[in-house]
């Protein structure tokens, strides 16, 4: 029987490897990622270890949008995106998120918006984005 191991316990042990290999950059963003792991754990309404990096991840990618292409702290953030990505699972190509949609309302002919948005968000949580996965949708009920 093989144990999956968690996020967290995965970035420790590669906060360990950092460590080691003297990676200063890749350390900086494992312990930064083990800090929200700790701010989720202690808040009033924690969510899984996968919401807490998808999160992350998009922050980043917003503020990298702030800085000029090719800039220190543009790279820095790619840096630290590229480390993130490790922890994220297979991204999704928008085909079979269509797909996904119009199986959906192939069972559920009469479904809004809402329903088909609750039935493919979980399914695409970190692996596609939603605002597209939201036109998408949009664009197979109307």
């Amino acid at each position: 029987m093989t144990e999956t191991v968690s996020i967290q316990a995965k970035v420790n042990q590669e906060i360990t490897q950092a460590m080691k290999d003297k990676n200063k950059e890749r350390l900086e963003a494992l312990r930064f990622l083990k800090s929200l792991f700790i701010h989720n754990n202690t808040s009033g309404k924690p969510t899984d270890d996968l919401s807490v990096v998808v999160n992350h991840v998009k922050k980043l990618n917003d503020s990298l949008a702030a800085y000029p292409v090719g800039s220190e702290h543009a790279l820095k953030i790619q840096a630290e995106l590229k480390v993130m990505a490790e922890y994220l699972p297979k991204a999704m190509e928008e085909s079979e998120v269509i797909n996904l949609v119009k199986e959906f309302m192939k069972s559920n002919p009469s479904a809004q918006l809402g329903d088909a948005m609750k039935f493919v968000t979980p399914q695409i949580k970190g692996k596609f984005d939603g605002k597209r996965a939201s036109e998408i949708v949009k664009s197979l009920i109307n």
